[in-house]
């Protein structure tokens, strides 16, 4: 007789538990490296995406649809004269007009004597701390209807003064000027420029050496200006000469002369007929001024303006949509992941219950039974690993850097008050002696030979003026273009102000690099004539 068979419990060995981890285990891993390979997309995007920006639509009526229609007025003013668009942007009243030096230098004396303010009767008179605005024109009349477009767009523009330094008589820019309806503004005439002088100096005196005579030549020639070739070999033109003079003039003119700045304390901001400026400009640079105190209190310049070009800004834009993306799938795989763990929490405390139903049916059989308790605890929050999202390209647009001034860089919207320039001004030899037609590079030999305190600069990293001036002095291309690239500056600030990049609450000090000493700099020359020596220290004054 077979003896009956007695059902044993075969040990509980957890190799289901096991494979169910290791499952889990992996989807973790894989999880983990599509986290991994998504933060590296981040960081290494290509910003060549940006080229598709190059399809913009690049049209006057493109450009006008970009501006409020209030303002549209300083674009499409009516001409006295009928001249024809210069820097291929038609806009009506392009282009200066001929007429009688004798008549235009009466106009000039009687501006200069005049000192009219206008607007001063709608805004109240200058408020000693109030930023003063000075541009220097010459006759660009289409790069400066855009910058009047985007000056009046500028929030705390009402309080300032507006101040046009011009160096060519012109009614269309006149008539541009004094259109002005938003702030005070004031009129100021070079009076040694070439258009009033164009065959004697500082013009072109048919008496003069030509640029590229050899000194003996000269010499030989009896040439008014033999004696004084620069340091290159060359005599002088006058047409790169003028702009040296006028800025010169032009600081010594609104510090020193004007009734209207007699007490002014603030500070002035240095603009260009071919600049552009973003809407908070002036936000910034009272949050600069203030600010300045402490991040850098040897900071005697406040730079607005960069020469990046401004096709990169579209990168920004770009790299911002682009991580908005990533971001969003991140988000998702994150609930995806939480959903893994929650489903995983389920099961093994399915899991569990069952190796508890499982143990009391062994109790009979303990001996043969292994208990097997997981800890999901421990698992579960080391699978939950920390993701932090990248700061965004944009937070450049909130960041400043201290630096020693550098003429080639921080020369654009530049900054400053009445006491550094009384410092500059009193080294008026250097700058008008210096051996090079450029203000920036006289400025600069300024501070390197002169100046007690150097001049050291406090810059913002996201630029609040840009350069749309394709062509120019130093620039002379077959297309002279504007269009194109004041409808990228256009793009840039609607990109920053759909981003809420403007108008930060504060400001910080980005580290800067440690910087070589600067090395004395060898001038461009140009600037060799004791004439243009002499008509410098002319237009000098030391204090009132």
């Amino acid at each position: 007789m077979r003896g009956r068979r007695i059902p044993i419990a075969l040990p509980n060995t957890g190799a289901l538990s096991r494979r169910r981890h290791t499952l889990y285990i992996r989807s973790a891993i894989i999880i983990f490296i599509l986290f991994a390979f998504l933060q590296f997309h981040v960081i290494n995007y290509d910003s060549s995406d940006s080229g598709s920006s190059d399809n913009a639509n690049y049209s006057t009526a493109a450009i006008l649809q970009m501006v409020p229609p209030v303002f549209h007025k300083y674009l499409t003013g009516k001409p006295r004269n009928s001249t024809h668009g210069q820097n291929g942007t038609h806009y009506a009243g392009d282009g200066p007009r001929t007429a009688n030096i004798s008549d235009i230098m009466r106009m000039i004396n009687r501006y200069n004597d005049l000192q009219t303010v206008l607007n001063e009767d709608i805004y109240g008179p200058l408020q000693n701390d109030s930023v003063i605005i000075v541009v220097q024109v010459h006759k660009r009349i289409t790069y400066l209807r855009h910058l009047i477009v985007s000056l009046a767009q500028a929030r705390g523009i009402s309080r300032t003064l507006l101040v046009f330094s011009h160096d060519y008589y012109d009614d269309d820019i006149n008539d541009l000027v004094q259109s002005i309806d938003f702030c005070k503004v004031i009129q100021i005439f070079y009076p040694f420029s070439i258009q009033t002088h164009p065959t004697e100096f500082p013009g072109a005196d048919p008496g003069d050496c030509p640029r590229d005579i050899k000194k003996e030549q000269a010499l030989l020639r009896k040439c008014n200006n033999a004696l004084h070739p620069d340091l290159y070999g060359h005599y002088r033109e006058a047409k790169f000469t003028q702009t040296k003079h006028h800025w010169w003039w032009k600081a010594n003119r609104v510090f020193d002369q004007l009734e209207v700045t007699k007490y002014h304390t603030g500070m002035m901001v240095f603009l260009e007929e071919d600049h552009y400026v973003a809407e908070d400009f002036l936000y910034i640079l009272e949050l600069m001024f203030r600010k300045s105190q402490d991040l850098c209190p040897k900071c005697n310049i406040l730079s607005l303006g960069t020469y990046l070009k401004t096709f990169n800004y579209y990168t920004y834009n770009k790299k911002h949509q682009q991580q908005q993306k990533l971001l969003q799938q991140q988000r998702q795989l994150q609930q995806q992941q939480q959903l893994m763990l929650q489903k995983q929490r389920q099961q093994q405390q399915h899991q569990q219950q069952q190796q508890q139903q499982q143990q009391q049916q062994d109790q009979l059989s303990q001996q043969q039974s292994l208990q097997t308790q997981v800890t999901t605890e421990k698992y579960a929050s080391q699978s939950q690993w920390g993701y932090q999202v990248l700061p965004t390209l944009y937070s450049i647009y909130q960041k400043v850097e201290v630096t020693p001034w550098i003429s080639s860089k921080h020369n654009m919207g530049m900054a400053f008050n009445r006491t550094t320039w009384y410092e500059i001004v009193r080294c008026a030899r250097h700058f008008c002696e210096y051996d090079d037609y450029n203000w920036d590079w006289s400025l600069q030999h300024v501070s390197q030979q002169c100046l007690k305190q150097k001049l050291h600069v406090m810059v913002v990293k996201g630029p609040r003026v840009f350069h749309i001036g394709e062509c120019g002095v130093h620039h002379k291309k077959s297309n002279c273009e504007s269009n194109q690239v004041i409808s990228k500056v256009q793009q840039v600030l609607k990109v920053a102000r759909g981003a809420q990049q403007l108008f930060p609450r504060s400001i910080s000090l980005t580290q800067t690099s440690v910087i070589k000493k600067t090395k004395l700099r060898k001038g461009n020359g140009g600037w060799g004539d004791q004439r243009d020596h002499q008509l410098c220290f002319n237009m000098t004054l030391v204090g009132r």
